[in-house]
This record gives C-alpha cells, sequence and structure tokens, in this order.
C-alpha cells in the first residue's frame, strides 16, 4: 500500500550504504530484519540506532508495507538489544523521527535507543 506525502526512498541515503557495507558501523546486533550499530554521534552514553533491512522512510511507509515478519522481527530486535546493552533494569529511551519538524536527518526508517544516564523530560514545557 502506497503512503501519500513521503518521499521515495533513496537507495544513496547512509543508511543503505551501511546495509550495502560501502561504509562501516560499529555494530551490536544483526539478523535477516535488522542491524543494530552504535551512532556516530551519541547523545548519551548508551545511543544505538536499530533500522531495518528493508527499503522504508518512515514508520507509516514500515507499518503499511512491511511484512509481518519484518515488522514483528524489528521491534523484537529493538527489544533484545536494549535487553543485551543492560538497559531494562535503569531504563531507556525508544525515538524515531519523521520528516523536517521532527528533524529526521536519515530518510530510512529507524530507531534510537538512549540510556545509560537519566534522559529528563521527552519535550521540554512550553512556556
Amino acid at each position: 500500500m502506497a503512503v501519500t506525502g513521503l518521499p521515495p526512498y533513496d537507495d544513496a541515503n547512509v543508511f543503505a550504504r551501511i546495509l550495502r557495507g560501502e561504509i562501516p558501523c560499529k555494530k551490536v546486533y544483526e539478523d535477516e530484519h535488522a542491524l543494530a550499530f552504535h551512532d556516530i554521534n551519541p547523545q548519551s552514553p548508551v545511543h544505538v540506532l536499530v533500522i531495518p533491512k528493508g527499503r522504508y522512510v518512515s514508520i507509516a511507509d514500515f507499518s503499511a508495507n512491511a511484512s509481518d515478519a519484518e515488522v514483528a522481527g524489528f521491534w523484537r530486535a529493538v527489544g533484545r538489544v536494549a535487553k543485551e546493552l543492560g538497559l531494562e533494569a535503569s531504563g531507556y529511551r525508544v525515538l524515531t523521527n519523521m520528516g523536517r519538524d521532527a528533524h529526521q536527518e536519515v530518510p530510512h526508517f529507524h530507531v534510537h535507543i538512549f540510556g545509560g544516564r537519566s534522559l529528563g523530560r521527552m519535550l521540554p514545557r512550553e512556556s
């Protein structure tokens, strides 16, 4: 199913290039559905990205077009990575950005896992 309003997938994006092995990454986890690796510009002591191996630009695209196996496999990978990183006891945050207003930097659906310190409020309160 086509999701309207989304840009087409760009095979030259950095995550597509990482998946093809053209750019190295500090891998944390990989299976047939997902790849997880450390962010090159970490925003917390633990900052890992989890990306699906398919060509999806957003969570809307992924949820509408990925197979049930891809969706389940991806989200299981997110949970497994957080557990393997030892984040369950102290807590962690899972975040995905979509589009300009959310400051999505790479047009390939991905999830950030943040942890390793108190993360504070999700959004600052407006004055």
